[in-house]
């Protein structure tokens, strides 16, 4: 032994402290063990466990010098020591006793390993090994044990590395480690129901140790990690990204030093208070922010950001108070302890209860390894019994693994060598730790004492910005407000169908297309039953619903567009037809004509809609905005998000439309400009047919442009998108039927009644503005139509004074024939002068007139002569005549108020009685079916 000692104490182990020790021990060499202590075979020696009141020695490692690191858990551990072996004695109950033997490891590798060898070299036979302390010592020596057939109970090493058992095979530990506390972390967390936090770790082996192990507890649990920072120094920056990436529940793993510094950077920051859950580490020395406050934050400042934290450690001594395998509660037991460090003058660890029940788990293993081997022995039948360390140490691991006792840290169990204690939770209250529950990793429970946690706020933090969805929807109000104008002018509409439908065989009603008034009051209505289905969204309807609604209000708001001004674009385009014909040949347009051409609009629309809705149909589509403040004040975010009908290729298909509709709308304007001089009471709503194309032109646009703008604010869309439907439909309903419903209550009889024309100046005028339109389309007629035109005016006002005088001879002809004073004949040259005359058949549409022009016959006499060849026919003989006769039907039509129909289509002039008034006689009422007349010139 003595040669091997120098080999590894001379001028090698002044460079090499570690040399030969460090080898031997590493590659595990039992030869080496032989070499220094032939007794560590026990096969040699069974007495210790034959003989009754054997003293078994234990090496017991711990650094117990003053300037060695944790040197001072040393010193609190060795009254606890002493006190459980002294209890063991007393309890009468062991046939052995312990002695310990200290070797001071000093914290220090090297000098930790010297004195292991020294123990195992120089010592006596040491069954187990007690302590540990420092990690780094420990996790060396505890790697060798195998080797040495050795097993090492600590009370004090809370590595989590230590815990690998393919590694450290013969370690255990009383006390848990700091992986003991994720569990109970976890515990709590769901306890909250928290399912979203962060870590902050220190960048040390032994804090990233415990937050790789948090993090699989953590996805076991089904828990989100929402960010992982590490730091060394300045840990400001890892917690600005804690905040910035909304992290409430916040676990961190950092020593006191740094504990400062990380909430004085949540002071500035703001990450405190009722929105915010610090959980730290529990095992600071206290009043840790004043010894460690290495910031610029004063501690009022730190005190502030560290109200309500969280910290979480095992518990030294039990809170339940009953006896364990010493006879004595843990209070009884501190008590005792108590006294022990006030005799030798020492402070106390919070590690002695730990070592205080290791010492119990080293007498009820080493109690039970001695039952075991003495029944072997006695099952030996040649008496020859002898054992090898190899099979202690073999059995010393099996009755460690089945330890299950009470002690005065609580229930005593190891797990895969793990011991399986309790975690106590302690809040930081105003300025101090208070205890606010427990987790027992054997139960696997959590208990919290009843109203002891305090939370900054009325309620636990939230483990993240909750955000709550809110729909931009349309305000009930609003909505209803434009819902009842809506109703109001469908109803209107609905009153103009009704007054259309009752009056359709009116000469005022007739005249205008009543079968296309009908479908501009249809389109109208649709356009309207398309406001209601614009202000409906998920806050009415579900979301299948809200896809079908997005393809009905479009069919239905197209389909009535095209509807209502198509057909005004139909009797629009008639109008233009018949009065910029510039031949001015009749021209026959009828209603089917015009219902084939909006049929025809529509099926365009048809098409579009059907490809559309095949092709690449509308959808719901969510658009979400960014978080706003609860306006409440409450721990929320508000995302708005507004659902649209939307789909793939929305800009193509909404091109399309828009083109076609606008060169629809441009169509209408070119025609409405064009007919903009036509004003004849057959067709009274051709002008307001111009104006509200205009009108609605101008809408279109200018709603189309200011909803695609808003369309993030539902509320405006709508109420713009409502309004320029209203307005449309409205003004386009207005302008049709309003003047005829006028002119219906005003003068009933105003399309029946012929009135004698009374040309003022105002009809000079207007007939200068026919004038004028008809010469803009050949303006080589200008002169022709102008002298026309003045000649037309004088042969007028030259008839109204004939009719006079001409309906009070037939008025003597009628009554005494035989009679009839003379007439003075130069009247009637003239008449014949002025007007031809001619019998015209009804053709098969009843509307087939033959105009001659008295402009185009040869020049007549002048009004004042007289046929030479009447000068002596009698009187009787020249009214009786069949050309007199002739001329007086013919002067009792209505010459001057229809003379335009045959233009637009011919209108019988027989339909209506040329004496109106009530004074005249029924005689001159009524004329032949067969005659049909045309005057020339207008």
């Amino acid at each position: 032994m003595a040669p091997a000692r120098r080999d590894c104490s001379g001028w090698e182990m002044m460079f090499l402290p570690t040399g030969c020790l460090l080898l031997s021990v590493l590659l595990f060499q039992p030869a080496l063990a032989k070499v220094c202590n032939d007794r560590t075979r026990h096969g040699q020696d069974n007495s210790w466990f034959t003989r009754d009141g054997e003293k078994l020695p234990i090496m017991v490692l711990m650094p117990m010098n003053e300037s060695a690191l944790m040197s001072s858990i040393s010193q609190g551990i060795e009254p606890a020591v002493q006190l459980a072996i002294q209890h063991i004695r007393e309890s009468r109950k062991y046939s052995f006793s312990l002695i310990t033997k200290i070797y001071d490891t000093e914290c220090d590798n090297a000098k930790g390993l010297r004195a292991f060898f020294d123990a195992i070299c120089y010592g006596p036979k040491h069954l187990m090994i007690f302590g540990g302390v420092c990690p780094s010592v420990t996790s060396i020596i505890a790697e060798s044990l195998e080797g040495w057939n050795l097993v090492q109970l600590s009370f004090a090493a809370t590595t989590p590395v230590l815990a690998d058992k393919k590694k450290y095979p013969n370690f255990f530990r009383t006390v848990p480690s700091d992986n003991a506390v994720n569990p109970a972390v976890v515990k709590f967390l769901n306890y909250y129901n928290w399912s979203r936090v962060g870590t902050l770790t220190q960048d040390v082996q032994r804090f990233s140790e415990v937050r790789n192990d948090l993090t699989n507890e953590l996805e076991k649990a089904d828990i989100q990690i929402a960010d992982t920072e590490s730091f060394s120094n300045d840990p400001c920056v890892n917690v600005k990204k804690l905040k910035d990436n909304d992290v409430r529940i916040i676990i961190g793993q950092f020593d006191e030093n740094l504990a400062s510094k990380v909430f004085c950077c949540a002071y500035n920051l703001n990450m405190f208070g009722s929105k915010y859950q610090w959980i730290i580490p529990g095992w600071y020395q206290g009043n840790w922010w004043e010894q460690a406050n290495t910031t610029n934050c004063t501690t009022k400042k730190l005190l502030t950001a560290m109200e309500g934290y969280i910290s979480v450690d095992f518990e030294p001594l039990s809170a339940r108070q009953i006896k364990g395998i010493s006879g004595r509660t843990p209070k009884e037991y501190e008590r005792e302890y108590s006294r022990e460090l006030q005799q030798k003058g020492v402070e106390a660890s919070k590690f002695h209860g730990f070592a205080y029940d290791g010492i119990w788990v080293i007498a009820k293993t080493l109690t039970r390894v001695m039952e075991l081997l003495r029944f072997k022995q006695r099952q030996d039948i040649y008496h020859n019994f002898t054992v090898d360390d190899r099979e202690v140490g073999k059995m010393v691991l099996d009755v460690m693994n089945e330890t299950n006792f009470n002690g005065v840290t609580g229930q005593v169990m190891f797990r895969n060598g793990e011991r399986m204690g309790t975690i106590k939770f302690n809040q930081f209250q105003e300025g101090q730790e208070v205890k606010v529950g427990e987790y027992n990793a054997i139960a696997d429970v959590l208990d919290l004492i009843n109203n002891s946690i305090r939370f900054q706020g009325v309620e636990p933090p939230k483990d993240r910005t909750f955000v709550r969805l809110q729909r931009r929807h349309i305000n009930v109000p609003l909505y209803s407000i434009l819902s009842t104008i809506t109703i109001l002018g469908m109803l209107m509409a609905g009153a103009f169908l009704f007054f259309n439908i009752k009056n359709r065989n009116h000469r005022l009603i007739k005249m205008s297309s009543p079968y296309m008034n009908n479908l501009i009051i249809l389109g109208g209505m649709l356009s309207y039953a398309s406001i209601f289905l614009f202000g409906l969204d998920g806050g009415f309807v579900s979301d299948k619903e809200f896809e079908t609604l997005c393809t009905v209000r479009t069919w239905i708001l197209i389909v009535g567009y095209t509807t209502a001004f198509g057909a005004m674009f139909a009797k629009t385009w008639r109008v233009h037809a018949i009065f910029k014909n510039v031949k001015m040949k009749k021209k026959i347009i009828k209603d089917q004509k015009l219902l084939i051409i909006v049929g025809g609009m529509l099926l365009i629309d048809l098409c579009i809609l059907i490809c559309w809705q095949i092709v690449d149909p509308l959808k719901r589509t969510v658009e979400e905005y960014s978080l706003e403040a609860d306006p409440q004040g409450r721990d929320i975010a508000i995302r708005p998000f507004l659902e649209h009908c939307e789909n793939t290729h929305m800009t193509i298909w909404l091109g399309i439309v828009y083109a076609y509709k606008g060169l629809l709308m441009l169509f209408g304007c070119f025609l409405a400009w064009e007919t903009r001089n036509v004003s004849i009471p057959a067709l009274n709503d051709s002008k307001y047919i111009g104006m509200s194309v205009y009108n609605v032109g101008i809408m279109c646009i200018i709603g189309a442009a200011v909803s695609f703008l808003t369309r993030d604010q539902p509320n405006v869309q709508f109420c713009i998108v409502a309004l320029v439907i209203i307005f449309c439909s409205t003004i386009t309903l207005c302008l049709v039927f309003v003047p005829k419903f006028i002119t219906m209550r005003t003068n009933p009889d105003a399309a029946t009644q012929n009135r004698r024309l009374k040309f003022t100046q105002n009809q000079k005028k207007e007939d200068s503005k026919t004038s004028t339109s008809v010469t803009s389309v050949n303006q080589a007629n200008t002169s022709r139509l102008d002298g026309l035109q003045t000649d037309n005016h004088r042969l007028r006002m030259r008839i109204t004074e004939l009719d006079k005088e001409l309906e009070e001879v037939t008025m003597q002809l009628q009554d005494t024939p035989e009679k009839t004073p003379y007439i003075k004949q130069n009247h009637y040259p003239d008449a014949n002068n002025i007007l031809s005359i001619r019998n015209f058949t009804d053709g098969k549409d009843g509307e087939k007139s033959i105009l001659k022009n008295h402009l185009e016959q040869k020049p007549q006499a002048q009004w004042g002569s007289m046929d030479p060849s009447r000068i002596n026919r009698g009187p009787l003989e020249d009214i009786n005549s069949p050309e007199h006769i002739q001329r007086r039907l013919s002067l009792q039509l209505p010459i001057l108020h229809h003379a335009y129909l045959p233009s637009i289509g011919g209108v019988d002039a027989s339909c209506t009685s040329p004496n109106g008034s009530p004074g005249s006689s029924p005689r001159h009422r009524h004329m032949p079916p067969s005659y049909r007349v045309m005057v020339s010139g207008l």
